[in-house]
C-alpha cells in the first residue's frame, strides 16, 4: 500500500483477516472478520524467503525435486522450450512459467500450480476468504484475493481485485505489507467481434503513477495476450494451451504459459508474474461464458 493512499479498511495483506486498516503510513494491528473486529499485529504469518534461499535453485537437473512430464509435453507442443536461457528455480529468475490450474468438479476457490519449462514446480496460487460482494455482484465478479506462494508454500504476495461490476483492477502487495503496483482494464472487450479487435480487453501494470507496460488480449475471448511495454514492444506473452479433453470438458482447469522474452526488473517482473498467475481469474471476467473457443 503506498504512503500516499487514504486510510481505510482494506482486505488482509497476510491471509490471516478478511480485512486490516491502513492509517495511511502502514497496516495497524486492528482487524476484521465476518462482521467483529479483533486485533493481530500486523506481521507475516510464515517467514519470507531468505536470500540464500532465492539464490539457491531448486529446479536444475540433479535435485530431487519431482518433474511433471505433463508439463513437459506442454512446453514441447507449444514449441516453446529454450535451452540456452536456465532459470534460477523461483517465480523470478525462470524465462519461462507453466500455470496449471487443479481441476475440480465443483470449484469455490480456485488453486494452480506454477512449473518451470522442465515440468519442476516453482511455486503455487490459492484463492483465500469470502467476501459479502459475492451476493450482490455475483460469484465471478465478487472480490478475489489470492496468494502466491513459492516452491515451499511459503507466501510471497497478495493479489486482490476488489467486486467489479465492468472493469477490474488488481493490486499487488508483497508478503510484508508493501504496495508493488496494481493491473488496471483499460477497456470493455464487448464489442471486439463485431469492430475488428478495436475493444479487445487490455490492461495496463502502473506503479507510482506510472504505466510499465500494458497487457493486451489478442481476441475478444481473451486467451492469449500480447504483454508489451511503454513504446508497444512485446516483452512477453501469455498463451492458453489444451489442458486434456477431461479438463477441458468437465472442468473449469485452465493452463496458461508465461514465456518472457528478455530479463525483466521490478516492479515490471512482479507485474509481469502476477499477470500470468492471475490471468484466469482476476483479469478475465465472465470466464464460464468464454469457453466455448
Amino acid at each position: 500500500m503506498s504512503q500516499h493512499s487514504s486510510a481505510g479498511w482494506f482486505p488482509d495483506p497476510f491471509g490471516r483477516h478478511e480485512h486490516r486498516y491502513w492509517d495511511g503510513y502502514q497496516w495497524t494491528e486492528h482487524v476484521g472478520s465476518a462482521g467483529t473486529q479483533a486485533v493481530d499485529a500486523p506481521t507475516p504469518a510464515m517467514p519470507l524467503p531468505t536470500a540464500t534461499h532465492a539464490n539457491q535453485p531448486t529446479g536444475q537437473a540433479g535435485t530431487s525435486t519431482p518433474v511433471d512430464k505433463g508439463v513437459q509435453r506442454q512446453v514441447r507442443k507449444l514449441g516453446v522450450a529454450d535451452a540456452a536461457r536456465a532459470g534460477g528455480g523461483t517465480l523470478f529468475t525462470e524465462p519461462l512459467l507453466v500455470v496449471n490450474q487443479k481441476a475440480k468438479l465443483f470449484e469455490r476457490k480456485a488453486e494452480y500450480s506454477v512449473f518451470n519449462q522442465h515440468g519442476r514446480k516453482v511455486g503455487g496460487v490459492r484463492q483465500f476468504g469470502s467476501s459479502m460482494s459475492r451476493m450482490a455482484v455475483g460469484r465471478d465478479n465478487a472480490t478475489k484475493r489470492f496468494q502466491i506462494v513459492d516452491e515451499a508454500g511459503r507466501p510471497i504476495l497478495t493479489l486482490t481485485r476488489p467486486a467489479t461490476v465492468l472493469k477490474s483492477t488488481v493490486s499487488v502487495m508483497r508478503e510484508d505489507g508493501t504496495h508493488v503496483g496494481q493491473i488496471v482494464q483499460e477497456n470493455f472487450g464487448v464489442l471486439a467481434s463485431v469492430l475488428g479487435g478495436r475493444f479487445n480487453v487490455r490492461f495496463r501494470m502502473e506503479a507510482d503513477g506510472e504505466t510499465l507496460g500494458t497487457i493486451n488480449a489478442e481476441s475478444w475471448q481473451a486467451w492469449d495476450f500480447s504483454i508489451q511495454d511503454p513504446h508497444g514492444s512485446e516483452i512477453a506473452r501469455i498463451t492458453k494451451t489444451w489442458a486434456g479433453f477431461s479438463k477441458e470438458m468437465f472442468t473449469k482447469a485452465d493452463n496458461y504459459v508465461l514465456q518472457m522474452h528478455r530479463s525483466l526488473e521490478d516492479p515490471l517482473l512482479t507485474l509481469v508474474v502476477s499477470a500470468a498467475l492471475a490471468v484466469d481469474t482476476v483479469l478475465k471476467q465472465d470466464g464460464d461464458n468464454r469457453r466455448g473457443r
